[in-house]
């Protein structure tokens, strides 16, 4: 019994731990960006050691790594909440799913995290493979529900999915510039309309 009592307290030590480290790591690299973010930063602001981040991470790669899946998983979660708000059909809940996006993408930080310092930092392939693993299967999905319902015109889905993930994290960069969200929703809408 004290031994499984011990064993639970580590594991809650631990995942403390790497919760704390997350935290302030994203809280540093959505202000200050990648590049001018430094492990020791990351260490004083969660309260913990270095030996602790990198008993978590193998390096400051790996930790940005980290966070930005961990973006790429929240930005996901809001898609499907909004896709699945009571859509007339499969064009309306890829409609709302773009809704979801647009509205996970406020977060200026998050931003910063998955459309600027990612790809530099990351690499397009490596984002492109996180991006698939988390994100676009949503919207590829979506895709292919509506085309095979016959609601959508029939296209190379694969080319569909990589150029209107495009289209949206450029209208989420113009947004977080200033842009009127209503008036990338009002293309966005009619974009899917355009494809029924």
């Amino acid at each position: 019994m004290q031994q499984e009592n011990q064993t639970r307290s580590n594991k809650a030590r631990t995942d403390a731990t790497r919760s704390a480290l997350l935290k302030a790591a994203r809280h540093l690299f959505s202000e200050k960006g990648y590049a001018e973010t430094s492990t020791p930063e990351v260490v004083k602001a969660a309260g913990v050691t270095r030996g602790a981040l990198y008993h978590h991470f193998s390096d400051k790669l790996d930790l940005f790594r980290a966070i930005v899946t961990e973006e790429y998983q929240k930005v996901a979660e809001e898609i499907t909440s909004f896709a699945k708000a009571d859509p007339t059909d499969a064009v309306d809940a890829l409609r709302q799913g773009s809704r979801g996006f647009l509205k996970a993408m406020e977060d200026r930080g998050r931003v910063r995290i998955m459309l600027l310092d990612g790809p530099a930092v990351l690499g397009r392939a490596e984002l492109d493979r996180i991006d698939r693993d988390t994100s676009a299967d949503a919207l590829r999905l979506g895709l292919e529900g509506a085309m095979q319902a016959g609601q959508m015109k029939t296209l190379p889905v694969q080319a569909l999915t990589v150029q209107l993930s495009a289209l949206f994290d450029r209208a989420a960069l113009a947004i977080s510039d200033g842009d009127d969200p209503n008036a990338h929703l009002e293309v966005l809408d009619a974009i899917f309309e355009s494809l029924a």
